[in-house]
């Protein structure tokens, strides 16, 4: 069903904004009544919610066809990060309008009411979107490390059959110029590529492995930069 700029869209949209937004109503309102000593109203608003939940994953399942999960065992590695960085794109898109257009915009305003309370709370929750932005691009950028990393992966294995049936193997050597030269974590694979850097580390692009600060770590597994050594690639035929 192709819902580009039609009226179901937006209508969808909107159905889903608002049974969220009851699913965290009536989940208040179970917290609310609990405290009163209503255990039976606080379940029936608990399970009145889980409904609501429901309903907004069906319409969140016809807005985004592409995140739909049938048989995860059918699909492919690439399928599944091909999904899970929608989920983050999405994610990101959300988390940085919030604080770069909801929030700031709904202080402002508050600011015009003279509403002080209203304008702490919209700049905490400024705060907060901005950090969870930071977290799922981090995600993001973690996916893009483990596209090389199980690219390496790939690359092994692929040798290793060649092995096996009686094939040479590659010959593999250092570029010799700190300036491209690669570094590989020894615990997780992760590859340190001087030309791109590590920006989300605050290691500029062109940064030589040499020169990053000793107490750098591997942004995918932690690991310090003793970790790391020389990676040797196939030699140019």
């Amino acid at each position: 069903m192709n819902l580009e700029n039609s009226n179901t869209a937006k209508n969808l949209e909107d159905a889903f904004g608002g049974e969220s937004m009851a699913n965290r109503k009536y989940l208040f309102f179970s917290e609310v009544v609990k405290q009163l000593g209503m255990a039976d109203l606080a379940k029936l608003f608990r399970e009145t919610a889980n409904q609501e939940t429901e309903h907004a994953f069906a319409h969140f399942r016809l807005m985004h066809p592409e995140l739909v999960v049938g048989d995860a065992t059918k699909l492919t590695d690439s399928e599944k990060k091909a999904i899970a960085s929608r989920c983050l794109e999405l994610a990101i898109e959300g988390e940085t309008y919030e604080y770069q257009v909801m929030y700031p915009g709904f202080a402002e305003q508050a600011r015009g009411d003279r509403d002080d309370g209203a304008v702490a709370e919209f700049e905490v929750q400024e705060k907060e979107s901005r950090e969870h932005a930071q977290i799922f691009r981090k995600a993001a950028h973690n996916f893009g490390l483990l596209t090389h990393i199980e690219n390496h992966h790939a690359q092994q294995y692929g040798e290793a059959l060649k092995a096996l049936d009686g094939t040479a193997p590659v010959v593999k050597m250092q570029t010799g110029n700190p300036a491209t030269q690669k570094w590989i974590c020894r615990q997780c694979s992760m590859i340190y590529d001087p030309v791109v850097g590590d920006v989300d580390s605050g290691i500029a692009a062109g940064t030589a492995f040499a020169d990053i600060p000793e107490d750098w770590r591997c942004p995918i597994c932690g690991a310090t930069k003793k970790t790391f050594v020389v990676y040797e690639e196939a030699a140019a035929a």
